[in-house]
């Protein structure tokens, strides 16, 4: 199983759930020391649940427990599609069949358009958070329709709808909801499944390090935000729908609701979206 965006929030959680049921997880991200932190973490669950044996204290065992490890760390740049191929390559010699894709890994903004001084920033949220699924599912394709695996995306309730603010953002998970919806069409009589889920707000940490107008990290969220779910809520859920094969999942009672409102009544979503993102 890979997981990109795997060194922190909801890749986290899914990593930490997959180690504990068994599953032999490749976590990729850009930050080295996180992913090996996580990686760490998955095998003392594999131990904890019976998948792994505790190492012992020789440098012989160490060794060895090292090349047993059913978690490894692959640092991934998911905007470059070499290094989304090296990953899949690595994932692939490493445990020798690749079973399920979760493509995580994404970078936000928060914004208004007329505001934003640097049009470049969507190009690079564009690059991460599309581009970065589109490389990774092309070079692990080959080996999923081997093993009839699973695609899974953890999208966002902005790729169904538009929200303010969030238009960068909301662009690049549209392009990942319609890439992948598209996808699914093409695979229907080859055994693997797509699955796109789409949370609203859940608490993951990485919110701080949304860009702003400017291409700097915010630092703060901008906006008070109510009601969130927790990461390691969302990434059950997840892995509970990738199991399921699922097609698609929107994420809360609200969001399901105002999905179907805005087909009868979209000025009046509209509306109500506004005023949960900017109090207007």
């Amino acid at each position: 199983m890979i997981v990109t965006g795997g060194s922190a929030g909801i890749g986290e959680q899914l990593a930490l759930a997959l180690a504990a049921s068994g599953a032999r997880v490749v976590l990729a991200a850009r930050r080295t020391d996180e992913l090996e932190h996580v990686a760490r973490a998955c095998d003392a669950l594999a131990v904890r649940y019976g998948h792994l044996n505790a190492p012992t204290a020789t440098a012989v065992d160490r060794s060895a427990a090292t090349h047993l490890s059913r978690a490894i760390a692959v640092p991934t740049d998911v905007a470059d599609a070499a290094s989304c191929r090296a990953l899949v390559a690595a994932a692939v010699d490493r445990f020798g069949r690749l079973d399920m894709l979760i493509n995580n890994a994404g970078l936000a903004m928060w914004a208004r358009a007329d505001e934003v001084t640097d049009p470049a920033i969507y190009e690079r949220v564009m690059r991460v958070t599309y581009f970065g699924v589109l490389h990774c599912t092309l070079a692990a394709l080959p080996h999923l329709k081997q093993s009839r695996g699973r695609i899974v995306a953890v999208s966002s309730l902005a790729g169904r709808t538009g929200v303010p603010l969030r238009t960068g953002y909301a662009a690049s998970k549209h392009a990942v909801n319609g890439f992948l919806d598209s996808l699914r069409i093409e695979l229907r009589e080859s055994g693997v499944s797509v699955t796109i889920v789409c949370p609203g707000w859940v608490a993951t940490g990485a919110q701080a390090r949304n860009l702003g107008a400017d291409g700097a990290i915010l630092g703060a969220m901008p906006v008070v935000v109510r009601g969130a779910m927790t990461a390691e809520e969302c990434a059950a859920i997840t892995l509970g729908a990738a199991a399921r094969r699922q097609r698609e999942l929107v994420l809360g009672l609200r969001a399901r609701i105002g999905l179907w409102l805005k087909l009868a009544f979209p000025q009046v979503v509209d509306a109500m979206t506004a005023r949960a993102i900017t109090g207007r």
